[in-house]
């Protein structure tokens, strides 16, 4: 599996890309809002032959969903995240005026909800659903441990935490969820977060001050 990073949106959001070898992919947390950053994302897919199946939201957060109607669109895929995401996801038109982003494409409802235990598969990759809320109510996690890698979206950052002073948030759950779904992966995990670069579980059990 290879995995392609794009970093959309006044608030600097990672919107991930994931194939293999058959050409299929998926697409977590599209960001894109401007025409320039969605041609960013169709140029890619399009220089490599991908074909898209689905979208996949981390959590409904307006930064990570900005280009949930033009993906949906463009490739005429489906919108999967966890059912406790949508008052976000209904709320998204107002929100995203209080951000300035008022040319904002109100994004669909999803196709499905996506729960803890569930996989998620294209072409020859599956991704474990772990729940973990506390940044969000439904925040979600998808895992490969064939290629030792976690999608995280905002739950865990190099050296930090997602922040909890959002509506839905909560630190004492975000932290529950830290321990019980995070830390108990392997340590050589490389997590690719929401906001900023690439790190490893190993990386923030030594430095993380958030972690015990």
């Amino acid at each position: 599996m290879k995995i392609q990073t794009f970093t959309f949106n006044d608030f600097a959001e990672n919107t991930y890309i994931l194939y293999d070898e058959t050409k299929e992919c998926i697409i977590i947390d599209p960001g894109c809002y401007t025409i320039e950053e969605q041609n960013i994302l169709t140029s890619f897919i399009h220089q490599k032959n991908l074909i898209p199946t689905k979208i996949l939201n981390t959590h409904c957060h307006i930064d990570h969903i900005l280009g949930n109607k033009f993906v949906c669109n463009k490739w005429n895929i489906n919108l999967f995240a966890h059912k406790k995401e949508l008052s976000l996801l209904q709320a998204s038109k107002q929100i995203s005026k209080m951000y300035g982003f008022d040319d904002y494409k109100l994004s669909p409802m999803p196709h499905d909800y996506l729960n803890a235990g569930q996989t998620i598969k294209f072409g020859y990759v599956s991704l474990d659903i772990l729940f973990c809320p506390g940044h969000s109510p439904g925040h979600i996690c998808f895992y490969s441990k064939k290629n030792n890698l976690l999608i995280g979206g905002d739950i865990i950052f190099k050296g930090s935490i997602g922040r909890t002073d959002l509506p839905g948030g909560d630190y004492e759950t975000l932290i529950k969820s830290i321990n019980k779904e995070i830390l108990s992966l392997p340590n050589e995990t490389q997590i690719y977060p929401g906001h900023g670069k690439p790190t490893s579980l190993s990386e923030e059990k030594k430095h993380n001050p958030f972690i015990s």
